[in-house]
């Protein structure tokens, strides 16, 4: 349930640069979040140029990977790999298609960052961001680390001009039959400040 998509969307990491993240190591910027850098967990280059976003999103649709989940760095990275080959390798799409890519270890991984269009909400993939939480949401919500992050990505792409102030926050079941992001991360992020259904 958490892989259905078919636009493509490119974004960049958690910093104020207009330029693609391409240096190592995980940073964190202007009160954002630590953000592993896709050379940092060895992304696989994008088979074609993918194009960047109409204009600033002003949505941002949560997600759950429908997976295993991960607590540590090593873990999240083989997982976040995993990821990545299946959106490419069994769906053809270019790229691993989420924005960006939370663990239960508080890292965000960065996927096709800020700006640029993705694959993760399908006919939604050009006016928002797609954030997803590694691990399966069904029974239990994630842990602090990873809703921390999670928050924490929200509000640094607010303050520095990525996310619209008056963004839109949704459930990838909000516009979508699928049961992503797990009923218990749903319930929870129903609570949250932007959340409409």
């Amino acid at each position: 349930d958490g892989w259905i998509s078919s636009t493509y969307l490119t974004f960049r990491a958690c910093s104020l640069s207009n330029s693609h993240n391409t240096g190592t190591g995980s940073h964190s910027t202007n009160g954002c979040p630590p953000i592993v850098s896709r050379s940092e967990w060895h992304a696989r280059a994008p088979a074609h140029h993918i194009g960047p976003l109409p204009a600033v999103p002003g949505n941002v649709y949560i997600h759950h990977g429908a997976t295993h989940g991960c607590h540590t760095k090593a873990d999240c990275i083989k997982l976040v790999q995993s990821y990545q080959n299946y959106h490419m390798d069994t769906h053809g799409w270019p790229d691993i298609g989420y924005s960006f890519i939370i663990g239960e270890d508080g890292n965000v991984y960065e996927g096709r960052g800020w700006n640029t269009i993705g694959a993760h909400t399908y006919n939604h993939n050009y006016d928002g961001l797609g954030f997803c939480v590694m691990g399966d949401f069904t029974s239990h919500v994630p842990n602090d680390l990873a809703i921390n992050a999670v928050k924490s990505l929200i509000d640094c792409g607010v303050k520095s001009g990525r996310i619209t102030q008056n963004y839109v926050l949704k459930g990838h079941r909000d516009v979508g039959q699928t049961s992503c992001p797990g009923d218990k991360l749903y319930a929870l992020i129903n609570t949250w400040p932007h959340y409409h259904h």
